[in-house]
Formats: C-alpha cells, sequence, structure tokens
C-alpha cells in the first residue's frame, strides 16, 4: 500500500489560497479517479477538487472554513500501488534512508501522537506537524526554528532540511524549556456586536462569504481608484434592426442565441485594440500593458451576488465566437459551474445594467483594471434625424453608455474618447453583414 497527497491545485495566476467550504468525502470512503472529494471557494469562484488517484481516503488535514494556500496538502489518500510516495518527506527527502535509519522509522511511526502541539503559541501548518511527528521533532526543536516562510513561518523546506541535519549529527539537541507564567489577563478587544431588532420584527440576516468578499472589494476599489464617469448616449437601431432579422437563421446555424451583448463586446474589444493605455492595470507607480484584450463580463447570480468571467483574447473572436463565449459562461456562471481560471486575467470589463431597466449607472472599477463600462437599456425614444433632405423627427432605438475610468492613470480626453469609439463602432453597424 502506499500513500499518496491531495494537494490544493493552482486555480489561476493571481490566486495563492482557497477556503475549505465542504467536504463531500469522509475519511474511509473510496474515492475513484477524476471524483470530487471536497468543495472550495475562493474570492472570485467556487469550485471542486477532484483526485488525481483511486483509492480510501485515510486523513483530512484541514477543516471547514479553513484557507489554504496553493500546493500545500490538504488530505492523504492509501492506494493499491506502490510507485506513489507516502509523504512529502519521502519524496523530497535529499537523500535515501540507510536500512538502520529505516528500521528507526518504522519504529517511531507508532508513536505519532505523542507529539503535543497544543500549548504552543506558533503556528505551524500541517504538513510541518506530521514532518515532525514522523522524524520525532519536538516542539522546543520547531519553536527554535528560524522559518523562512511568511512572518517566520517554518515551511516544509525549512524542517526537511533541518531533519537531514539532525541525521548529520550537525544540530545539537534542544533542550526543553519551561514555559513562561502566563502574562496578566488583557482587557477584551471589541468586537464587532451584532445588530440587536429594537421591535423584533425586523429580520437580521448575516451575509454570506461572497458577499462580504463582494462588499471589501468594491470598498477597496473606490479607496485605491480615483472614480470619474463620462456618458454618451448611442443610437442602436441598426444593431436592432440586424439582430431581429438574423437571430432565428442565427439559432438554428449555431445552436446558439444570439443576444445584445456579443454584438457590444465585439464594439469594446474593437476600441481596447484602438486604445491600449485603456487595456492596461497599475502596480504602485508602475503601469502594465496588457498584451492579450480579455473582457470581463458582469453576472448576477440567483443568489443576488455577482461574478466576472472573462472572455479571453475577445479581439480575436468573430461574432459567431463572441455568441458561444457570452452564453457559456453566463450558463455556467448561473448553474455555479465555472472554474477558477475562468475568472482570472480580465484586463477590462463589461457590465450590463439595461437588463434590469436601467438608462445608466456608474460602475466600480474592477481592480486591478482601470475602466468599466456600463451598458443602459435600449429604449424607443423620438429623435432628430439627418438627411440630406433636411432634419426630421423619428422614432430610434437608442441606450446610453456609462464609462468609469481610474483618473490616476487615465485623463478625461482619453476615458471620453474610448467610449466615443465604441459609440462610433455600434452607431456604423453593418446592416448587410453576415454573422
Amino acid at each position: 500500500m502506499a500513500k499518496f497527497e491531495l494537494k490544493l491545485p493552482k486555480m489561476g495566476e493571481s490566486v495563492a489560497e482557497a477556503t475549505i467550504t465542504n467536504w463531500l468525502k469522509n475519511v474511509g470512503d473510496v474515492i475513484a479517479v477524476d471524483e470530487a472529494v471536497l468543495e472550495i471557494a475562493t474570492d472570485k469562484v467556487d469550485s471542486e477538487v477532484p483526485s488525481e488517484v483511486g483509492g480510501t481516503l485515510v486523513e483530512i488535514l484541514f477543516n471547514v472554513d479553513d484557507v489554504v494556500q496553493v500546493g500545500q496538502t490538504i488530505a492523504i489518500l492509501e492506494t493499491e500501488g506502490g510507485e506513489v510516495a507516502a509523504t512529502a518527506a519521502a519524496v523530497e527527502a535529499p537523500q535515501a534512508a540507510s536500512a538502520p535509519q529505516a528500521a528507526l522509522h518504522v519504529e517511531t511511526v507508532t508513536n505519532l501522537g505523542s507529539i503535543d502541539f497544543s500549548n504552543t503559541e506558533k503556528f505551524f501548518s500541517p504538513l510541518v506537524k506530521n514532518i515532525a511527528k514522523e522524524e520525532q521533532i519536538s516542539v522546543e526543536e520547531l519553536e527554535a526554528l528560524s522559518g523562512s516562510g511568511k512572518d517566520g513561518r517554518v515551511t516544509k523546506t525549512d524542517i526537511l532540511a533541518y531533519v537531514d541535519a539532525k541525521k548529520q549529527g550537525a544540530v545539537a539537541p534542544v533542550a526543553a524549556q519551561p514555559k513562561p507564567a502566563a502574562p496578566a489577563a488583557k482587557p477584551a478587544t471589541a468586537t464587532q456586536a451584532v445588530p440587536v431588532s429594537v421591535n423584533g420584527a425586523d429580520e437580521i440576516v448575516e451575509m454570506d462569504r461572497m458577499g462580504k468578499l463582494i462588499a471589501h472589494h468594491m470598498v477597496q476599489s473606490v479607496q485605491t481608484s480615483a472614480h470619474v464617469q463620462s456618458f454618451i448616449e448611442v443610437d442602436v437601431t441598426n444593431i436592432v434592426t440586424w439582430r431581429n432579422k438574423v437571430k432565428n437563421t442565427f439559432e438554428k446555424r449555431e445552436g446558439e442565441k444570439l443576444t445584445f451583448t456579443p454584438i457590444f463586446m465585439e464594439a469594446v474589444a474593437k476600441a481596447l485594440r484602438d486604445f491600449p493605455m485603456m487595456n492596461i492595470s497599475v502596480d504602485g507607480d508602475y503601469i502594465i500593458k496588457k498584451k492579450n484584450i480579455n473582457l470581463g463580463m458582469a453576472a448576477a447570480l440567483p443568489n443576488g451576488n455577482l461574478i466576472v468571467p472573462v472572455i479571453k483574447n475577445a479581439d480575436q473572436l468573430n461574432i459567431v465566437g463572441m455568441a458561444k463565449a457570452v452564453n457559456d459562461l453566463a450558463t455556467r456562471a448561473r448553474d455555479g459551474k465555472l472554474k477558477p481560471d475562468d475568472t482570472q486575467g480580465g484586463t477590462y470589463t463589461v457590465t450590463n445594467v439595461g437588463t434590469f431597466g436601467s438608462v445608466f449607472g456608474t460602475p466600480i472599477i474592477n481592480q486591478p483594471q482601470v475602466g468599466i463600462l456600463a451598458l443602459g437599456a435600449i429604449r424607443k425614444v423620438p429623435a432628430v434625424v439627418e438627411t440630406p433632405d433636411g432634419d426630421f423627427i423619428g422614432i430610434r432605438q437608442k441606450m446610453f453608455l456609462s464609462h468609469s475610468y481610474d483618473h490616476r492613470v487615465v485623463n478625461g480626453a482619453l476615458g471620453g474618447q474610448f467610449v466615443q469609439r465604441v459609440a462610433h463602432y455600434l452607431e456604423s453597424f453593418d446592416v448587410k453583414r453576415d454573422f
């Protein structure tokens, strides 16, 4: 029998940790290859973690609501094969143990529970604790180690190096130190009080995890970026006429519904190609010019929360490809089937406030981007129509575009010219085009 370490997988270039929300399997359960073991949540999306091997779940290293770093071991599976290493220490040990050392290891494994971490005030990851127990490293020795991790934490590399040095006799034993007397109790720090209903009729509901994250990001964005808005009214009569003419044929041929969103996304992607300084992010005093145009698409979830899946390389898609991408991401967002990578790498965001009848809005920038465009509701309005024979009043389909941008790096000219270019692409839409 061999053991396999199930690790938290990489979930996109900007995601370093995740919260465990639910264990789908219990210790003792038999798990098949690619079967989901647990559910996790990041600040972007919820997801499942499947097992890379088949076997029996023998140990769970983290509890629900624990925050786990990418690459950390979260569970141990026992497999039938003999090729999977039992622990990370066995996989990455600097040198193979000799026969006497191996015998000693087998003898001490039975005492794994003898090391008590309950009295230490320092943080040690479950993996470090497991290695310490297997190698009979005392808590006092761990506390004396100078860790290379964040805030001086002892990492797997630190403890393995210490184990190797100890076996070679290069480390003096650490004597157990008496614990200092407990300091006088400090006054309890104030915690946020739960609101109390005065009349007894009001319902008090705590925000869910995603709601708290969204609230934090919105406040952070307002505190980070100097928000400025530009508004422009657009005549989209040609687009409405064209879509009404082709939508049935489009759905029969492509098996996809043709909404207005992919048409607007196409115009935004073109404008970003014309104004690359809108396709940037800010990192301190530096501007990062993005090579790819990845459009975020704000989508409302059934529970009232918001998520922003990303259309990668949007400027390279035709209207068919854009429609398929929009529909796929919207459907998977509603069904809770987005993958972590689906929400990563966005360089500019579009939100459709017109879905709920809003004429225009002032959206908050999705950090670390520098702009977001709100699409207002399309309305039939009386408008002046200019012709060679003179002006007249006609019924036109119009909408407002609301552009919020970061005034730290985007001045009014660039912000206004960008949304004007989007409007130009929409108003000059060719009603004779194919899809």
